[in-house]
């Protein structure tokens, strides 16, 4: 086990990276997908479940559990992993992208923000120094910058207004991290869908130095095209020897267009959310598991795959548990749904090792494009 946080690049393939990322808490195998566990928990899943699906980190979020139970109870309480019980690396987020899109009543100033909680409207204040306070108190491994991310679209001279006080909040958030070996700072790089904006960012980001870079602004509603027209870009204006997280993406065909664009992290609410909703991914695309098609069908989501779900349930008893509302179709669906992902990681580290991620990529493709088995 390490005591140092490092990033080792193992192969590439075109601009497709596989490498490992060292922590004091175990290793990270990239390119990985990190499941959301936004309040100390992946929601219908127990953390066990979530380690055998084979994800390697999880993600936290700052501004939930600022809100409750608080940062200060989960430290007394011997911090974020233990509350949790997940011994895995943990990352968390900075906060910033949920006071913009959830908290009531904000104000944004060079010092922060300030706003209401969406849970009891109780005011609360957001800088770089609190933001790391709070990061440091659940303990997480892998820390983010405070930074704004405005909805796109914007005016050019709103994305360059905030991407410039993120860079100075980075700077400042750099300060106030100070020295923990064994844990990581990552800068966000922004500056929306302009090359120019976002070549500066990276720039002043690299100057600062951090461990990781993280690519924020996208998948804010840009649609994929736009986010890949980035991604053909600014990952070649960050450093090759830190690894490069795509924050808040995506479905499996934005996942493996960002890992052929170079990027080795992401994260995303949608396995678990489509888990609780019915949605099913396979790699023939998208079940809804509501459709009435799916009643009588004794066949698995996906006969080629090992979770719970495929293995011991059919397509009729996962439609009945989620018709009836019964608490188990979110909790199968969701293990499906992330055993997805994992697999979907674990084909793709595997591909850029043997270098054949270009076919990979194209199998991919034309699985989806079979669409789902025929109805009985």
């Amino acid at each position: 086990m390490t005591e140092k946080f490092s990033f080792e690049l193992q192969a590439t393939d075109g601009a497709a990276r596989k490498g490992v990322i060292h922590t004091p808490r175990g290793d990270i195998r990239t390119p990985a997908f990190m499941p959301v566990g936004t309040a100390a928990t992946v929601k219908a899943m127990m953390p066990e479940s979530v380690a055998a699906t084979g994800a390697d980190i999880l993600l936290g979020n700052t501004y939930h559990l600022m809100l409750r139970p608080t940062a200060e109870r989960v430290a007394a309480l011997g911090g974020l992993h233990k509350f949790m019980n997940w011994q895995k690396p943990i990352l968390t987020d900075s906060g910033g992208f949920q006071v913009m899109s959830l908290a009531g009543l904000r104000k944004l100033t060079e010092e922060g923000v300030t706003f209401s909680s969406h849970v009891d409207g109780s005011k609360h204040m957001l800088s770089p120094e609190r933001s790391m306070e709070i990061q440091k108190l659940l303990g997480s491994d892998i820390v983010m910058c405070f930074d704004e991310c405005p909805a796109l679209p914007a005016t050019d001279k709103e994305v360059a207004r905030a991407m410039e006080l993120s860079m100075r909040w980075a700077v400042r958030s750099k300060e106030a991290f100070g020295d923990r070996p064994g844990h990581a700072l990552f800068g966000i790089m922004q500056g929306g869908v302009t090359q120019e904006l976002r070549e500066q960012s990276a720039r002043a980001l690299t100057d600062i130095g951090f461990d990781g870079y993280a690519i924020g602004g996208l998948a804010v509603g840009e649609g994929q095209e736009a986010m890949f027209g980035v991604l053909d870009y600014a990952t070649g204006f960050l450093p090759e020897d830190r690894p490069r997280y795509l924050m808040g993406v995506g479905k499996p065909d934005d996942i493996v267009g960002a890992v052929e664009r170079g990027v080795d992290m992401m994260d995303c609410v949608l396995p678990s959310r489509s888990g609780r909703t019915g949605q099913a991914w396979t790699r023939h695309g998208q079940i809804n598991i509501k459709n009435s098609r799916h009643r009588d069908d004794p066949r698995p989501l996906d006969e080629n795959c090992g979770c719970p779900a495929c293995r011991n349930y059919s397509r009729a008893y996962l439609h009945h548990v989620f018709r009836a509302n019964e608490m188990i179709s979110g909790m199968l669906l969701t293990w499906h749904n992330l055993h997805y992902y994992q697999d979907l990681m674990q084909g793709m580290r595997d591909a850029i090792e043997a270098g054949t991620f270009k076919a990979y990529v194209a199998d991919f493709h034309a699985k989806r494009a079979e669409g789902d088995i025929e109805p009985l």
